[in-house]
């Protein structure tokens, strides 16, 4: 039950047409403290609850627990979450053997595009593609749960 990823800005658009899929995510946070934050997520068609646990030192590792819920479900939950949802494309690009997960902000994150990469364990070696950029492992402000509390459109 941990997760292991590295996180990345992205510098260009070109992953657009590497994806092989892409989906609208709307997500909200019933609990966005950093030792256990507890996310709703529709994804597509389907609705999700993820409970997440504090990272490690190096912000590579942490607990997570997800479980698929109903749509209706999701939806009911949604509406009660904490004020500032997350609304974001997440485009999937294959990279070598791994899939970079690259999500494209909207609204109050418009203009932020940050890529993921699932490791098994943190020093795993993966390929880079040209179009990322600095890594942001471990920093705070660019984890969705910060995001719905302080937009990246405030911090200029």
């Amino acid at each position: 039950m941990t997760e292991t990823e590295r996180k990345f800005l992205v510098l260009a658009d070109t992953y657009r047409t590497d994806a092989y899929t892409h989906k609208r995510i709307t997500q909200g946070y019933l609990s966005s403290v950093p030792d256990r934050t507890v996310r709703v997520r529709i994804k597509g068609d389907k609705g999700y609850l993820t409970i997440k646990g504090r990272s490690n030192e190096s912000g590579t590792t942490r607990m997570e627990w997800e479980k698929e819920i109903t749509l209706a479900e999701a939806e009911q939950l949604l509406a009660i979450c904490e004020p500032g949802a997350i609304d974001k494309v997440r485009y999937e690009v294959k990279v070598g053997g791994h899939i970079y997960e690259v999500d494209e902000f909207f609204g109050e994150n418009g203009g932020l595009v940050v890529a993921e990469i699932e490791l098994a364990d943190e020093h795993e070696a993966f390929e880079k593609p040209q179009w990322l950029g600095e890594e942001v492992t471990g920093t705070e402000r660019y984890y969705n749960a910060y995001l719905s509390r302080n937009p990246y459109n405030t911090w200029k």
